[in-house]
């Protein structure tokens, strides 16, 4: 895996993202509650603070959660709950040593079918159907993962040229009809929920 992404648009941390599985994977858990671009540089202010130029599932799995969780509450926090975050994270990492051997992209590598593949990430700690669907689109749209149908498995997500969600985000103009997506999404949930459907 070697690609450029723009989800964090800074170049450093973008970089990490596109060669990093396990990066891409804690980019997607922290990509909530959040803006985008502070969620997927979240890996590489990880990898900083712990002194390397890539996350290692087994190291953060074995951190001390103290530790951990301190580590990623240090000014510029990496998320606005780190405490919380930093337990998904860890969790996360654990059970991709269990059942991956560390290896994020074997979450990935032999899957035949979207199904497949939809399912693998939705087992994951932290990653619910939806965000999982996202995950799978991106894989699919930008990362040359395209299991036997992954589309149809990433729902809407997997519709080209959607700009739903980060996996059709490539630079400024996509992030911008994303953002805009995003805002008719909540408007439109907004007026729902005020009417009373």
């Amino acid at each position: 895996m070697d690609v450029t992404l723009h989800l964090a648009q800074d170049p450093e941390a973008d970089a990490l993202l596109g060669r990093s599985p396990l990066a891409a994977l804690v980019g997607m858990l922290l990509d909530q509650q959040i803006p985008m671009e502070w969620a997927f540089k979240g890996p590489a202010t990880i990898a900083q603070r712990l002194g390397t130029d890539d996350l290692d599932a087994h190291e953060i799995a074995a951190h001390d959660p103290e530790a951990f969780a301190a580590l990623l509450s240090q000014k510029p926090a990496v998320h606005r709950y780190p405490g919380s975050m930093a337990k998904r994270i860890q969790q996360l990492c654990q059970y991709l040593v269990e059942h991956y051997d560390g290896d994020a992209e074997a979450v990935w590598k032999d899957a035949t079918t979207g199904k497949e593949l939809l399912k693998r990430l939705a087992e994951l700690p932290g990653f619910g159907k939806q965000k999982a669907q996202i995950f799978l689109a991106l894989l699919g749209k930008q990362l040359g993962v395209r299991p036997t149908g992954w589309q149809e498995a990433a729902g809407s997500y997997g519709e080209p040229n959607s700009f739903r969600s980060v996996a059709d985000i490539t630079g400024p103009d996509s992030l911008a009809k994303v953002r805009a997506h995003k805002q008719e999404m909540k408007a439109a949930a907004k007026a729902a929920k005020a009417t009373g459907k």
